[in-house]
């Protein structure tokens, strides 16, 4: 399962989401062996868009990977920073 998200931060918390984003990536790589791959760049010209692409063994991986402690820590540090999400598989 291949998705991409589409997100833009605000710019006066960039930093913080940055680190957050890190750790839930570092995270997910380590210990779920149905993450594939997680990788995040940001527009050279407009750092606050961020684009990560995820790839997951299959949908039950993904599924998964929504309900771990990283994941959810992930998401809740981060609702405040988080102006828009897109999500397109």
């Amino acid at each position: 399962m291949v998705r991409l998200a589409k997100l833009v931060i605000d710019s006066t918390q960039l930093e913080s989401y940055r680190a957050a984003l890190k750790e839930e990536i570092e995270a997910s790589v380590r210990l779920e062996p149905g993450v594939l791959t997680l990788y995040a760049v940001a527009e050279k010209d407009n750092p606050t868009h961020i684009t990560i692409l995820e790839i997951y063994a299959d949908t039950n991986a993904y599924k998964s990977h929504l309900q771990t402690p990283h994941f959810i820590k992930y998401k809740t540090d981060t609702k405040e920073m988080v102006k828009s999400l897109e999500l397109i598989e």
